[in-house]
Parts: structure tokens; sequence; C-alpha cells
């Protein structure tokens, strides 16, 4: 009996939503179809109540969906918690039950039968259904008002009557069709246009096919550029074919006494096919430096396409030797793209071995991936920037003193103090995770790169270069009889802090241009700056001096503070760096007393037409801009004759063109004027600031000035 309960309750509440769906939306869909019977062709008609079924099948199918037995337990056990959510149990054949599962199943049975079943229906929208009802009422009401089908069709006849027999006025397009056919290695089907407009890869075959009526005696396509294509007559359709190689617009020119009934511009857009885009996943640098046990270079690049991928080349250029006698070795590799890659998106990698090229120190091996696409006849060739390997030269000549601990660096490319600043701190933070021989390496290669940038600034100063050798006698006396330590051997000549003077000797370079010679290495020989800009960068270089020698001895967070000051200055002499001129003035020739009062106007010039207003470069879109705004015609030839010339500066040219040729059609249309306007107004030089005039004050303000004038009072 339970079972049976709930297979009524869901029949009951299917019957209602049904009958909710059919009372809302029946009246409206009713009314629309008396319309359509009454005032359209009966296969219109038809159509119409074809669409009004399966929009009823659809909403009754919608409504109806969830309601099933096991909707209708969920919502009893809702409605009545002594069913303890095992409504279910009914539902289930009492074979696959266990014991337990049987015993609950009859307890609920009983539960069932002697509770009366709760309310599942929903309730009537009242509201929704007054509404079906009033819209289709109102619907149903302007019947009369509406012409009946029969008069229509009286209509109809007695106008193609009188079609038939008044003589054409124009000639008028029927049918206008396109057939475009995508170049092949693009992979586009075929598509048909409807109209005579439509946008193409560039490259694709386009095919007209146009109806006319009265046929005319011959039929052209006229292209802005001049050139004419002709139309054949096949089947009573004029055709044509062309191969769209660029944006252009074009119209249809007849040889008939009647004139073409719309005479307007139909436009042809040509997409581009682009070359293909190369992305370099790794090197990540344009510069890239041999390590220590370095054998090969990993290459990995990313190309994509939109409509497909060639073959790719590895162009390799190696540079070997120095000064004029450098050789150059050019090849090529082809390179397999990685498997899974589409047609459109591939990704290449690549291992150069540097042995096997005979790659030396001192040399630069020079690396760009050149690729093509699928495009006919002339494919797109993309190629990637040039990425560089070099080897440095071996700099580990014997070396003493000051410079006695070699350095391999790229002298062409130097760090900023501020990066120098960022490396001294990311070296404190990892000095937990360094043993002390790799902290003192890196410490000492950050003491490098302030070395070369300290050099960099020096030269403003006069210093032209820096020795890479010590006094020869440097290291034979010290005053405790030890040998020199790393703080001496870094502060060299430049750190006398004892007061001691190197002693003369012979043969000295720089006591010899002391004496005779003339030597640029001196601050006070520098004049590019003023005297307070040099202090300022002498202290910067002083600072800069402290910083290496704290970097060199492995003491990062003493150099920090010398590093930010030295930024400081460096910074201020930035800002200081101007040029000041004298202020020269115009001498005016003195004035001649003898021809003052004479009235003699003899020589003089007259000021009117002394300053001519400029003509720029795009007047012609200025004046047709201004003519439009008054209400007068524009020259439309001179706009389009300087379109077609320079145009192709201009975002949409073509646009500009069909725009300006719709008004010269129909100067009254208003829609026409105002889109032209919209367009010139897109294509206009952004013109000079100027300074505006003031503004005139209103009453507050003229009250205002007056009360200061005195003239009245408050």
């Amino acid at each position: 009996m339970s079972v049976a309960l709930l297979q009524q309750w869901r029949n009951r509440v299917r019957r209602r939503r049904a009958a909710i769906v059919l009372a809302s939306g029946l009246p409206v869909l009713v009314s629309v179809l008396v319309v359509l019977a009454l005032h359209s062709p009966p296969a219109m008609a038809l159509v119409g109540l074809l669409l009004i079924v399966a929009l009823l099948t659809w909403q009754l199918r919608r409504a109806l969906r969830l309601i099933d037995m096991q909707w209708v337990a969920r919502r009893f056990e809702t409605a009545l918690p002594l069913l303890e959510d095992s409504t279910d149990l009914l539902l289930s054949p009492a074979g696959e039950l266990s014991p337990l599962q049987r015993l609950q199943r009859e307890r609920i049975r009983a539960r069932l039968d002697a509770v009366r079943p709760p309310e599942l229906r929903p309730p009537w929208p009242w509201r929704r259904i007054a509404l079906g009802v009033l819209v289709g009422a109102v619907i149903l009401s302007a019947l009369p008002f509406w012409p009946q089908a029969g008069t229509n069709e009286e209509t109809a006849a007695g106008s193609s009557t009188t079609d038939h027999a008044a003589p054409a006025t124009a000639t008028r397009i029927t049918v206008g069709t396109l057939e475009v056919e995508s170049p092949a290695y693009t992979g586009l089907a075929p598509r048909h246009e409807t109209g005579l407009e439509t946008e193409a890869v560039e490259g694709s075959t386009l095919r007209w096919a146009i109806r006319l009526d009265p046929q005319p005696k011959a039929a052209a396509l006229v292209f802005l550029d001049g050139t004419r294509l002709a139309l054949a007559e096949q089947g009573g359709q004029w055709v044509a074919e062309r191969t769209l190689s660029e944006s252009v617009l074009y119209r249809i020119a007849v040889e008939s006494p009647l004139p073409l009934a719309e005479d307007r511009l139909y436009r042809l857009d040509a997409t581009v096919d682009h070359a293909p885009e190369i992305r370099v996943i790794e090197p990540d640098r344009t510069l890239n430096q041999v390590s220590d046990g370095q054998r090969v270079w990993s290459l990995d690049f990313e190309v994509a396409d939109d409509f497909g991928l060639g073959d790719a080349r590895l162009r390799l250029t190696l540079a070997q030797g120095s000064g004029e006698q450098v050789t150059v070795n050019e090849r090529s590799l082809a390179l397999t793209a990685e498997q899974g890659g589409s047609a459109r998106h591939r990704r290449y990698r690549h291992r150069i071995a540097i042995d096997r090229l005979g790659m030396a120190a001192g040399d630069d091996l020079i690396v760009r991936l050149e690729i093509a696409d699928n495009r006919q006849p002339k494919p797109n060739i993309a190629r990637s920037a040039g990425y560089i390997l070099r080897w440095p030269s071996d700099l580990s000549a014997p070396s003493e003193g000051v410079e006695g601990i070699v350095q391999k660096v790229l002298p062409a490319y130097f760090r900023s103090q501020r990066q120098i600043i960022i490396d001294t701190e990311a070296l404190i933070g990892e000095r937990a995770s360094l043993d002390a021989d790799a902290f003192l390496s890196k410490s000492d290669s950050i003491g490098v790169d302030q070395k070369i940038l300290r050099l960099r600034y020096g030269q403003f100063l006069g210093e032209e270069f820096e020795s890479g050798r010590a006094e020869a006698h440097a290291d034979e006396k010290h005053d405790d009889g030890q040998e020199p330590d790393q703080a001496d051997a870094l502060a060299g000549d430049h750190n006398h802090e004892d007061g001691k003077q190197p002693t003369a000797g012979f043969g000295r370079a720089d006591d010899i241009l002391a004496e005779y010679g003339h030597t640029h290495d001196h601050a006070e020989a520098a004049t590019l700056l003023d005297p307070e800009t040099k202090k300022i960068l002498k202290s910067a270089l002083a600072e800069m001096w402290q910083a290496e020698l704290h970097l060199r001895q492995g003491a990062p967070a003493k150099a920090l503070p010398y590093e930010n000051r030295a930024l400081g200055f460096i910074k201020q002499v930035q800002q200081s760096t101007r040029i000041y001129l004298a202020r020269v003035g115009l001498e005016l020739p003195p004035v001649d007393e003898s021809r003052r009062l004479s009235g003699e106007r003899a020589g003089l010039r007259d000021p009117r037409g002394v300053l001519v207003a400029a003509r720029v470069e795009e007047q012609p879109l200025i004046d047709a801009y201004k003519a439009l705004q008054a209400g007068d015609v524009p020259e439309f030839e001179a706009l389009e004759g300087w379109l077609r010339e320079r145009g192709k500066r201009l975002p949409d040219a073509l646009g500009l063109i069909a725009a300006a040729d719709a008004l010269r059609r129909e100067p009254a249309c208003t829609s026409c004027r105002r889109q032209l306007l919209d367009r010139l107004w897109a294509a206009l030089p952004t013109p000079a600031t100027g300074s505006r005039l003031r503004a005139e004050p209103d009453a507050l303000g003229r009250r205002y000035l007056g009360l200061l004038d005195g003239e009245a009072q408050p």
C-alpha cells in the first residue's frame, strides 16, 4: 500500500506542474499562433505551430524531469520526521534487504499508512497565470488593427502586376554571393558568403555570383585603385574570380540605360599571415659566459604560428681570435621539434657540444633560431635575437701587489652601485648556509664589481687607468719583517694610513712622467664637472674604496654602510650634472634718428602675413571635419585623394573612404554624416597644447571685482 501511495502522489505532483506550465504559457502561445495563421503565409504558420509545440514540450519535460519516486520519498522524509529517513527502503526489493532492513521497512510501512500524507503539490501561481492570460488577450485584441492575409496577398498581386506593367527605373541586385577559398596551406575549408563583403586570408580566391534585374549589356567590378574586373554572364548570373592580395574597396558598374539602384562601395578585408613568434626559454640572457667545466650549452625555443610551421634551422657563428686576426665561421643545423606538438605550436631543444665546435678561450659563439611558416608561394621567416656564449680570455697573467688576485670578469658589462648593494645584502643573508671559502669567494667577487664601478666613475675625474703591477720593491720592506697580509695587498699604494710615502726609485714610470712628461691621471686635470660636483664624486670614490676593502677581506656587513653612502653621493652627482650657459640677448641695430617723425615709408615691410598659419600634413582631414561641423559639404575629392596616397598610416582608411562615399551619395543622410564625423575625429592629429583665455566672470565674480575696484558698495 505504501508504494502505491508514493506513486499516487508522484502522479499528482506531475499533473499539477504540467497544468501550471500550460496555464502560464498557453494563452500567449495560442494568441501568437492565431496571429501567424491570419497574417502570414501557410508555410510560416506551420513553422510557428511546430515551434510552439516544441517549446511546450521542452517546458513540460523540464518541469517533470526531476519528479520521480526518489523525489517523493525525500519530500515525505522532510515533512514526516517519524519516517527516520528510511522511506527509500520501500522502493527496494525485499530480497535485496537484510533482516534488519526488512524489519525497518515494515515499521515505516505501518507508520506511513497510519499518518495523513503531506501536501506535495506546488501551489497555483495565480499572478503568473493572470499575466499570461492578459498578454494573450492584448495580442488577440490587436487583431482588428492588422491587415488580413487576403488583403496582403491581393496587394502583393496588384503590386506585382503593376511592376510587370510599369517599366523598371533602375538595375537592381537581386542576388549577390561570394565563394571564399582560402590558400591550401591554411587548412581552412571553403565557405559561402551571402553578401558582397567578406574577410579572408591574404591570398584567398574569391568568386562572385551576382544576379541583376534587368540584365545589363555588361558589368564589371571597379576597385578603388582604378582597376576593373569584368563580370562574365553564365546562366543568368554574372561571375568573376580574383585573388585577394590586400584589403580593398570596390563597386559594381553596369553598362545599361538604367543606373544601378544601390551604387555603393563594398569592402574586402585581407587578413595578413604573420610570421612565426619565437619565445626563447633557455638561455635567459643574450650574453652568457662559459663556466668552469662546462661542456655543453643548452638551448630551448618555443615557436607558434597562426597557420602552421615549416622548417627550423639553428644558425651558428663562431668568432675566433682577436684584433685584426679574427676569423668567423658560420654553419647551420636543422632542428627537429619535440613529440606532442601541433602544426601551429612546436618546441625545439638542442644541446651544443662546445668541444666539437673547436671553441677555445677568447672565442664567441653566436646562435640564432631561424624558422619559416607554410605560407605560399613565399614563406614568412622569423629570426630570433642573437645569443652569445663567450669564453673569456685567460686573464691569469703573473701579477703582484695590489692586483695579486686575478679575477675573470666581463669588462664591458659592469654592475651598478644599487646592484652591488643588493648582492651584498643577499650574501649576508646566505652566510649561514655557505662555508668559509665559498663565502669569501663570493664576497671577493662583489669586491671586484665594486672596483670596476669605481674605476668607471673615476674616469670623470681624470683617472684613465690603474696599473696592473705594483712597485718592484713594494713587498720588500715592512716594519714588522713579516710578509704582507691580504689587507696590505688589497690596499696597495692608495692606502697609506701610516703617513709614509713611497720613496722614489730609478725607472719608476710615475716618477719619470711627473718630472719630464704630461699625465692625465690627475683629478685636477679633469674639466668635465664643476668643483662642487667633483668634490661629491671624490667622496663617492672614497666610500667605494672602503667598501671594496671590506669586501675583499670577506666582511660584507662592514662594507654595506660604505656602499649605501657611495650610492647617496652618486645620486647627488646625477642630480647636479646640469650645464648653465651665459644668456645672450638680441642686439638690435641703433635707431636712425633722422627718419623719426618724417612719415617716410620707403623700405618698410608690411607686418601682415609675417606669421602664416602652419599647414599640417593632415590638413584635408581637418578641413573636411570643419566643413561637416559647420553643416557644409566637404571636398570629397581632396579627402579621398589624400586617403589614397597617405591613408596607410591610419588604422582604418578604407572605412573612412566608405563613409565619405556614402555621404556623397546621400548628402541628406544624417547617420552617414555622423559616422563620417566620428571616423574623422579618430583620424585627426592631436593638436598642440595652447594657452586658454581666461573665462568671463559670472555675477558673483563681477561683484567681487567691482568691490576690489571700489566701484560698488556691499
